[in-house]
């Protein structure tokens, strides 16, 4: 049996009840909590639980109770066998606070009485073992004195429970001049307690908010993880794809090159500015434009610009975004897509690499839901509901992978060619991005143009990019032709390998072949015009001429393939005239692979055989064995040929051959000017210190 303040024993404290007398001389049964005991009741308690106290010595007979050892005045002495007050700074009274109590010190005082006391603060029993061990047979303390008996025990004949403050202090029999000094602290304790509560309350709920935030928090980044982020976009539709872009920057004059592109969407461009214009005699406006063209040919730069002068919401969406792990995700993106168009409109949807998402239909057992993403594009854009006042632009390099019901009328109207550019669009090109760099005025964009035939305007774009890091690097105040011209051999033939160490003998059989080949081609009535040759190694060759077309051929004379077999031949037959016939070398293999593949369809696709007729043959070798004997013995004969007429012109303008070879010995890179001035016979120590400083 313990009260709460377990530094005095329950002993002590029936004793205190029982010296009340003493003690009310230094405090009052208020401040020990026991006011509401009347005076009998405190005697009869202290009559049931303490024995008569008395001087004489104890009793033979062995006593239940025991005691540990003295107690001190703290429970910290108790604990650690010294007092907390010899700690020093931090067992100060600044950082330790006591308590003292009342009753604490009542207990403290008790301890010097005459009386039987267990001093330690502790109430032990000897367990049953122990006593029969011992042989006690005495009385054993009821178990009835437990706390809660004492505390029924206190509080029996409480009385009536007060429902108001005048029932307390009616009960508490308080005197007039004390009634109004205890509302005051009743009231004071209760709205100390009603203050506590509410603070109590507040830090509660900002707990809460606290806790809900960081759960939030946890969820959303639980969302962005690798495993679950996909399964969260199962249900968020397109994403961030359905919002629109302004295009206002991005126009037709942007647009170099594809003339005839720009012209089929300026319709576009027309209706969605006015498309009263166009059905007021009740036509129908296009749903869907279909761009093709090789890669870097400015499919997307159209889109942007018919959205940039219509001046409308453009959509962006790449045909890959629709694809998806989970099933329905892609028709579900598709549907958004078009939702939030239709809200807009008029408006520009381009759909970038639609092969990926309207490929062709095939039923496989492996993806028998692969087929609802194209489906719901197909009913998007043709379907039960109208869809007016959204232009769709696809655009693919792979026109024939489409599927199609996708390609038909009243879904892809209108197909759009994307081509290469020409020599003239290659020029406006060239001169569109050479403005927006520090040129050289001496720089012609034709030139260049004219020696990247097949550049799309994507490669034009880098080639402009690599002169311009070319002289940045030499340490130019500006880009000049040179820097150009290297940029072009760097793309179309790889970079120069400087570090290669040729030796004299085969730097001297390069020169040659590499001159046999600019003699041909310049002696030849059909040959395309000399651009520059070199002996300086790029990629996987040693040396080459590069040939400048005038302009753009779309088709070509027997003469002019017959000049490009005789060129071709002119290294062999240079190598075997200087050389001879056993010191031929392995450097014009490229040549007769090129030859031979002219003359080849000279025979089979071209019909410019007299012997087989004009007749074109697919598959050589589907054919039967005469067949492929006349054809092989025409190819022969025509490739024979070109070599002996290559032969003659080398062996007629010999002097010039070696003119040539020894300026390329000599300088390593001659240009078209340069190469007409060795075979004129003039002297290229003046010309060469001129060009440079113009350079420089």
């Amino acid at each position: 049996m313990t009260l709460t303040d377990t530094k005095c024993s329950s002993y002590s404290s029936c004793l205190l009840l029982f010296y009340t007398p003493y003690i009310c001389s230094h405090v009052s049964l208020k401040d020990l909590g026991l006011s509401e005991l009347r005076a009998s009741q405190l005697d009869e308690l202290v009559s049931r639980l303490l024995p008569t106290p008395g001087p004489e010595e104890p009793p033979a007979v062995p006593s239940i109770w025991r005691t540990s050892h003295v107690s001190a005045d703290s429970f910290f002495h108790n604990k650690h066998g010294f007092s907390h007050r010899n700690l020093g700074l931090f067992g100060s009274p600044l950082f330790h606070r006591q308590y003292h109590s009342p009753l604490r010190q009542a207990c403290s005082e008790l301890q010097f009485l005459p009386v039987w006391v267990q001093s330690r603060g502790f109430k032990t029993l000897r367990s049953r073992t122990r006593r029969t061990e011992s042989g006690y047979d005495g009385p054993v303390e009821s178990e009835a004195y437990t706390p809660a008996f004492m505390k029924g025990l206190l509080l029996k004949e409480k009385g009536v429970e007060a429902q108001s403050l005048d029932q307390v202090i009616q009960q508490k029999n308080l005197p007039e001049n004390q009634q109004e000094a205890f509302k005051t602290g009743f009231t004071e304790g209760f709205m100390r307690s009603q203050a506590l509560t509410q603070r109590t309350q507040d830090s509660l709920r900002r707990t809460r908010l606290i806790l809900l935030v960081l759960l939030l928090i946890g969820i959303y980044g639980l969302s962005r993880t690798p495993f679950l982020s996909v399964r969260f976009r199962t249900t968020s539709g397109l994403d961030s794809a359905v919002d629109p872009i302004q295009m206002k920057n991005v126009t037709f004059e942007h647009v170099k090159g594809v003339e005839e592109a720009k012209s089929e969407l300026q319709d576009v461009v027309e209706f969605l500015k006015n498309p009263q214009k166009f059905t007021v005699l009740g036509g129908k406006l296009p749903k869907g434009i279909l761009l093709v063209g090789p890669p870097g040919t400015g499919k997307t730069l159209l889109a942007r610009a018919v959205a940039g002068e219509a001046d409308v919401p453009f959509y962006y969406a790449s045909g890959s975004e629709f694809d998806e792990m989970f099933v329905g995700v892609g028709a579900s993106r598709i549907r958004n897509l078009f939702k939030e168009a239709k809200a807009n409109a008029p408006c520009v949807i381009f759909i970038d690499e639609l092969d990926s998402v309207g490929g062709k239909r095939i039923e496989s057992p492996m993806h028998p839901y692969s087929r609802q993403t194209i489906n719901q594009l197909l009913a998007e854009m043709d379907g039960f509901k109208p869809n007016e006042g959204v232009i769709v632009i696809g655009a693919t390099n792979f026109a024939e992978a489409l599927d199609n019901a996708l390609v038909r009328p009243g879904r892809f109207d209108m197909q759009v060619t994307v081509p290469r550019p020409d020599v003239k669009g290659r020029t406006e090109i060239l001169n569109w991005y050479l403005s927006k760099i520090k040129v050289d005025p001496a720089v012609d964009a034709e030139i260049i143009a004219r020696g990247t035939v097949g550049f799309s305007g994507a490669e034009l774009e880098n080639l402009v990019n690599q002169a311009a890091l070319k002289a940045a690097v030499d340490g130019k105040e500006m880009v000049t032709m040179k820097d150009l011209e290297f940029a072009k051999d760097k793309i179309l033939m790889g970079p120069e390998r400087r570090s290669v160490e040729i030796d004299k003998k085969n730097k001297t059989i390069t020169a040659y072949h590499e001159s046999g080949h600019a003699i041909v081609a310049y002696y030849t009535k059909d040959a395309m015009p000399i651009n520059k040759a070199t002996i300086m190694p790029r990629g996987p060759t040693l040396g080459h001429v590069s040939m400048l077309p005038e302009n753009d051929r779309w088709s070509e004379t027997r003469a002019q393939l017959l000049a490009q077999m005789d060129v071709s031949m002119g290294g062999r037959v240079a190598e075997e005239l200087i050389f001879g016939n056993d010191y031929i070398t392995t450097g014009a293999s490229s040549d007769f692979d090129g030859a031979t593949k002219i003359a080849k369809l000279m025979v089979t696709r071209f019909g410019m055989s007299d012997k087989l007729g004009v007749m074109t043959y697919g598959d050589i070798s589907k054919q039967s064995p005469e067949t492929q004997a006349a054809i092989e013995q025409e190819v022969r004969a025509l490739l024979k040929d070109s070599y002996e007429r290559a032969k003659n012109i080398l062996k007629t303008y010999s002097k010039e051959h070696k003119k040539l070879a020894d300026a390329l010995l000599t300088y390593e890179t001659l240009d078209a000017k340069e190469i007409q001035m060795v075979l004129e016979g003039k002297s290229l120590d003046h010309y060469r210190p001129q060009q440079q400083q113009q350079a420089l």
